[in-house]
């Protein structure tokens, strides 16, 4: 028996089939190969289009079957992990009303500032568990305001994994874990918040049914079915935001497990059971993939706008044509600290853990007789690695002191130089896996459909590739504190 995980990124789509009986890859697939585009039409705006990824989806599954190693009609359950905050507006027809605005998008930050005030910045943190902030709900709001004609059309408002799963399914459903995302979840009063729907003036009905994380979302509609060689009415039983969806493919289910990931953007997420906040939500709370109720699992997440796209920019713009393997290894034969060249990696958009600012990324300190293109490759992946001891140290602000993160060996992962900076910058080692985001959804799918009889049997095959241990802290938070000093300044200067 097989599954089949898709991991809608925001550079390409990613699916793999998954041996249920072995949790083992039998193929995987990426489309397309060059990373997908973000429109861009003002400064600080950032959008996709939903027809795009759906494309794209189909496009990765026919390729993973050219591989020949399996048999698709084996295929028994489809899971979705999917990028984050991304608005989705459907009419009742179910096609696209516009653009999706995606997560790194800027423009909703003035609307949900000012619903932070007028409802209350308690009330916010204590209810929603966040600032609106520019999530999904605040986007929303953009589009009331300055779109009333396409506002005036909305059937179902969709994140993106709702979105692909409405395609394979022709039903639209939501969960209470993409409801927090959005910021739509009150989680003091469990139901949708009266606070955001009243304040932005919001009607109920936008959002499709409610359903859990794990469990059908619609069965496989026949003709999609055809298109793809796949079994008609196998479920969609598992949809999940990406960050969530990486913590589940790492097995970090329970209270004090870690995770991060280091691709476009840069999470650390940490699972709590307490409904916990960042008094300046610089750091966000929502609903885990297994949160109940009764057994309440949150995820809290740091998120860094700014990470993998800062590899990828350097990469176009210094105009050699090499791989990250052949970058890692030319950053490596530069010394801890680029000889005195630093980056700050904040250039792609607001962001949440600078209370929201946009203060563009920064190449410093440069050296015209020193300084080389491998010297800039370290300079960015420690800048991302700095990035992320800032965003852990807030996160111990509020409590949390990881011993051990776990990762997927994937990304920036890859990176030597980027790992031994990330545990060095922060004193926490890393445990890296074989595991990725279509992996944990291919996982999720099978706990969903009941292939697996709980969670914990669905990763008793779990592999660790190895740990990465700090070794040279000092030099790092030396490295780290000059670093930190020129953010600061910048900062003050924005």
């Amino acid at each position: 028996m097989l599954l089949l995980g898709i991991d809608v990124g925001t550079s390409s789509i990613k699916v793999s089939v998954i041996d249920a009986a072995t949790q083992q890859s039998v193929a995987s697939a990426q489309y397309p190969e060059a990373e997908s585009g973000i429109i861009s039409l003002q400064a600080g705006w950032a959008e996709q289009s939903p027809d795009m990824w759906w494309q794209h989806v189909q496009q990765a599954i026919l390729m993973a079957h050219t591989s020949g190693k399996y048999d698709p009609k084996q295929i028994a359950a489809i899971g979705i992990g999917y990028q984050m905050h991304g608005l989705v507006l459907v009419d009742k027809e179910q096609k696209v009303l516009r653009n999706s605005i995606i997560w790194c998008d800027s423009r909703a930050v003035p609307f949900g500032n000012r619903a932070f005030q007028v409802i209350g910045e308690e009330r916010c943190l204590s209810h929603l568990l966040n600032s609106p902030g520019n999530f999904t709900a605040s986007k929303l709001a953009w589009v009331k305001e300055n779109e009333p004609a396409v506002y005036e059309q909305i059937h179902q408002v969709l994140l993106p994994g709702d979105f692909i799963a409405m395609k394979f399914t022709r039903q639209a459903s939501t969960t209470v874990s993409a409801l927090s995302e959005g910021i739509f979840w009150d989680f003091a009063e469990h139901s949708l918040s009266d606070d955001v729907f009243g304040y932005y003036g919001f009607d109920r009905s936008l959002i499709p049914e409610i359903k859990k994380v794990f469990e059908p979302h619609g069965l496989l509609q026949a003709d999609i079915a055809a298109a793809l060689s796949l079994q008609a009415g196998i479920p969609v039983s598992y949809k999940a935001g990406d960050q969530l969806n990486n913590a589940l493919s790492l097995n970090v289910l329970q209270p004090g497990e870690i995770a991060a990931t280091a691709g476009t953007s840069g999470v650390i997420y940490s699972v709590s059971d307490t409904l916990a906040y960042d008094q300046q939500s610089r750091v966000n709370t929502f609903a885990h993939v297994n949160y109940a109720t009764e057994q309440q699992r949150l995820g809290i997440l740091l998120c860094i706008n700014g990470t993998g796209i800062l590899n990828n920019w350097v990469r176009n713009m210094t105009g050699a044509q090499l791989g990250y393997a052949q970058m890692n290894e030319a950053a490596a034969t530069v010394t801890p600290g680029s000889d005195g060249l630093q980056i700050l990696p904040f250039g792609n958009g607001a962001e949440r853990m600078l209370n929201n600012a946009t203060i563009g990324a920064h190449l410093l300190n440069i050296d015209l007789n020193k300084h080389s293109t491998a010297h800039i490759y370290r300079a960015a992946q420690e800048g991302i690695a700095f990035s992320f001891r800032y965003g852990l140290d807030i996160m111990r602000e509020n409590g949390l002191q990881p011993a051990v993160i776990r990762a997927g060996r994937a990304n920036l992962f890859l990176s030597d130089v980027f790992a031994a900076a990330f545990v060095n910058a922060t004193g926490v080692p890393v445990e890296l896996y074989a595991s990725d985001g279509s992996v944990g959804a291919a996982l999720g799918a099978g706990i969903g459909a009941g292939i697996y009889r709980s969670e914990k049997e669905a990763f008793v095959n779990m592999q660790q590739l190895k740990v990465v241990e700090p070794s040279d802290t000092q030099r790092y938070d030396a490295l780290y504190q000059e670093w930190k000093s020129l953010l600061v300044a910048r900062i003050k200067q924005s």
